[in-house]
């Protein structure tokens, strides 16, 4: 019998993911206040890696009660800068300041991946990716942000590594998948290993 799976986000990125790893998969967005949660977490002094997995979690667990039998994978990513959490910018001027402050440092991105079947847990996973991002001149950092604003403004820190955010960036040191929002081959071997795919 085929175990049904259903990515619980409404991230284009991580169903293209899916979808190019050959998975038929199910896109069902929760509904969840991810500010008002992650203020809680942030008022509780959770970690960030934490955060990310809690609020990977609780996606995951909203749309596996209504889905009996299916494998619902829930994902979360955060951005790490010194202690303090990033969230997507929510003007060009928020874009600049956040750019700014991450211009010359480093900083992390954890993306987190929860398995829900049944109501229940049945794996999860933290990647996490360390970048440096380069002195950019703020000539370039304006004409950066004019030109992708539409696009930047889904993003936690500013960037897209896909994009023309690459070019904001002088070292990467990890995975990816994990850069992209899901930390993809420690999920597919997850699901080859369940007998969910094959392997």
């Amino acid at each position: 019998m085929t175990v049904p799976i259903i990515l619980a986000s409404g991230s284009t990125v991580r169903a293209q993911l899916l979808k190019n790893a050959g998975l038929d998969v199910q896109i069902k967005v929760p509904r969840i206040d991810e500010e008002s949660i992650k203020s809680a977490l942030l008022a509780e002094n959770a970690s960030p890696r934490d955060i990310a997995d809690a609020l990977a979690e609780m996606k995951a667990r909203k749309i596996s009660d209504k889905n009996p039998g299916a494998m619902v994978i829930g994902c979360d990513q955060v951005l790490d800068f010194n202690q303090t959490l990033m969230s997507k910018p929510t003007t060009p001027d928020d874009a600049r300041e956040q750019l700014t402050a991450l211009r010359g440092n480093r900083h992390s991105l954890l993306s987190a991946a929860v398995i829900y079947q049944d109501g229940t847990p049945v794996w999860r996973h933290v990647g996490q990716v360390r970048l440096r991002m380069r002195a950019f001149s703020d000539d370039y950092l304006s004409a950066y942000i004019s030109r992708n604003w539409d696009s930047i403004r889904h993003s936690v820190g500013a960037y897209k590594l896909e994009e023309e955010g690459v070019r904001l960036f002088s070292n990467i040191d990890g995975d990816y998948f994990n850069v992209l929002g899901m930390p993809l081959l420690e999920l597919l071997n997850f699901l080859a290993l369940r007998g969910v795919i094959e392997q």
